[in-house]
């Protein structure tokens, strides 16, 4: 028993000083991002492109959806406020279900799954093939190419498609609700925008916006950090959902906590 003990030690030795290398060096490329970010040149056509690429590619797979998100929460809703009588409230409810939290946590997961994988695997596709090390030969910055450009294109483009999903998902909502209690489009509208505040879309729009960053620096930091061929490529583009949805929900509970304590006051 001593002996198996003994064992164990030095590879959970490993485990815990790979877990923390790999804090530190998670770490420093975040830091070395925000140095690059600030210091000339700007790839701006780089930057509309991933944006293009990020926010218009995305939109079929967003709407489809939040349009679907919309009809079946109404739906769910539906007969548990029906036995209240309280029918009349299901657009305020929807409307504080999507734009509070729905949103932006159902457009980051569908995100984080198109678009942070896709982002691993070609920074990772081009780490194996030694394209990145191709561009530092020709006197080509490619953290800043590669990384920056990818990373704000995240950031800029997950608001706005959090956006565009509210929308679809009132809409779908709509669609239901008048389907069902006769309600016109004006009255639904003026019943969503009564029951949310101006904290409630700010808190949106800043759960967005760090949303669109975890997704842009996890997959870039998992796919420049890939190795062993094209498994490494397959294991990076993996690695980058997994780890980004885990710390949006990570941040969608830190943020909620902030928000109620702002709200508390």
């Amino acid at each position: 028993m001593t002996e198996k003990a003994e064992d164990r030690k030095p590879l959970l030795s490993k485990k815990i000083d790979k877990f923390f290398t790999g804090l530190a060096d998670a770490w420093n490329f975040v830091r070395r991002f925000f140095k690059e970010v600030f210091v000339p040149p700007y790839e701006f056509k780089e930057v509309i492109h991933q944006c293009y690429r990020i926010g218009v590619e995305s939109l079929p797979l967003i709407a489809l959806t939040g349009f679907i998100v919309g009809i079946v929460f109404t739906n769910q809703s539906r007969p548990s406020l029906a036995n209240f009588g309280a029918t009349s409230w299901l657009p305020s409810l929807i409307s504080i279900a999507v734009v509070r939290a729905m949103g932006p946590l159902v457009t980051a997961l569908i995100a984080a799954g198109k678009v942070g994988s896709s982002i691993g695997a070609e920074i990772g596709s081009m780490k194996v093939t030694e394209q990145i090390d191709a561009m530092e030969v020709s006197a080509t910055n490619p953290f800043k190419f590669l990384v920056v450009t990818r990373v704000l294109a995240t950031t800029f483009m997950i608001p706005v498609l959090v956006m565009f999903t509210d929308f679809v998902a009132l809409m779908g909502s709509f669609l239901s609700v008048s389907a069902n209690e006769n309600v016109s489009i004006i009255t639904f509208f003026v019943e969503v925008f009564g029951a949310i505040s101006f904290l409630d879309i700010i808190s949106s729009v800043l759960k967005a916006l760090l949303f669109g960053f975890t997704i842009g620096i996890v997959g870039c930091y998992k796919g420049y950090n890939s190795s062993k061929g094209t498994e490494g490529v397959g294991r990076a583009a993996n690695a980058a959902v997994v780890m980004a949805m885990f710390l949006i929900f990570i941040e969608e509970l830190l943020v909620l906590q902030i928000v109620n304590a702002i709200r508390a006051f």
